[in-house]
């Protein structure tokens, strides 16, 4: 593997395949390499933890950091190239935000305003730079892989299911710094339970049932939404999904499923 010390030694043929990243690597990423191997041969690793998606300076100071670790993951998962760009290479001068729109105004963007302004602005910024043919991320966080979705770009956008724990926890850079594991898994259950009810309204009360059960979870929200849309699913909509947000141990996590196996 190539560790790229900037965006021209990258292969920049279009014909690659692009993982970006804000480090602290696990194997969700690892997932996502993998998958970006299945559209081409060279695969670039992008790691840079973007200021502009932080409404908060102190998450900001304390999302983890682990370049070494992320080094050898990458290389093990198949990328051909890494690069870890300056803030400087991305954003050389004034910075011109992408507005993410109405959809960037809900469920995580009333929590976290801007935030998806930030994510666009980086994600439109890297695909200048780096000129990838496929674009790889991950399922959980599916508001962020909507909206890169309907960004215009040349890139095909490619969404990965999310990947799991033994127990079902999502994986993320942020499971690091909960205390106890086992109270995030309250989130999980929630999902599962709202899955297995065929009623869309009974799939809705028993996963709030299941987050107000955990002490430890302060719930930001949980919907069940049209994928399409984003609006509140009804019980007639072909493809719903259930979406959670909230915290645990004072760290945030979100997570989501597709209603498919119940809540028909």
């Amino acid at each position: 593997m190539k560790i790229a010390v900037n965006a021209k030694e990258l292969a920049a043929d279009g014909a690659c395949a692009f993982v970006p990243t804000m480090g602290a690597l696990h194997e969700g990423h690892a997932s996502l390499i993998k998958k970006a191997r299945e559209f081409s041969d060279t695969v670039v690793v992008s790691v840079f933890i973007n200021p502009l998606q932080f409404e908060n300076k102190d998450d900001l100071a304390k999302y983890p950091r682990t370049p070494e670790f992320d080094i050898e993951l990458a290389a093990q998962a198949g990328a051909t190239h890494l690069w870890l760009p300056t803030v400087e290479e991305i954003y050389p001068g004034e910075v011109q935000k992408i507005s993410a729109g109405a959809l960037g105004d809900i469920y995580e963007g009333v929590k976290r305003p801007g935030h998806f302004d930030g994510v666009l602005t980086v994600v439109n910024r890297l695909f200048e730079l780096v000129k990838p043919k496929w674009a790889i991320f991950g399922e959980k966080d599916f508001q962020q892989l909507t909206l890169i979705k309907n960004m215009k770009s040349d890139v095909q956008v490619i969404g990965s299911p999310t990947i799991r724990n033994a127990d079902g926890l999502a994986l993320s850079s942020r499971n690091v710094r909960i205390s106890d594991p086992k109270d995030a898994l309250v989130i999980y259950r929630a999902l599962m339970a709202a899955r297995n009810e065929k009623n869309i309204d009974d799939a809705r009360r028993v996963m709030q049932e299941v987050l107000a059960s955990e002490k430890a979870f302060t719930l930001d929200y949980a919907e069940i939404i049209n994928e399409s849309n984003f609006e509140k699913a009804s019980q007639n909509d072909e493809s719903k999904r259930a979406i959670i947000a909230g915290w645990v141990n004072g760290i945030r996590l979100i997570d989501n499923m597709p209603m498919n196996g119940g809540a028909q």
